[in-house]
């Protein structure tokens, strides 16, 4: 019984862990986004600047994982991240 209380609280431990990093990763996913957004406004060709900024970081991405021989998972959800980005930036260029 004692090994199910220990496996109950790793896993109530882990649970907590996870949402406070989803946490941080909102906020600093909000925050960068602000940020990009901010920084592309203000360029001649806001487009272009923001098409530059996410081909910037895909590349970043690929020479990182390729590297470090990262996890596929992660890099695919990086990958997918910038994508969501770039959405949200060019969204507000658009307005």
């Amino acid at each position: 019984m004692a090994e199910s209380s220990t496996t109950e609280k790793v896993l109530a431990d882990l649970k907590r862990e996870v949402a406070e990093l989803s946490g941080l990763s909102l906020a600093t996913g909000v925050i960068l986004t602000q940020l990009l957004q901010k920084i592309a406004s203000r360029e001649m060709n806001p487009q272009g600047a923001a098409g530059q900024i996410v081909n910037n970081a895909r590349a970043a991405i690929e020479g990182f994982t390729a590297g470090h021989k990262s996890d596929p998972v992660m890099k695919a959800r990086a990958l997918e991240a910038v994508t969501q980005y770039e959405d949200q930036i060019r969204s507000v260029l658009r307005e």
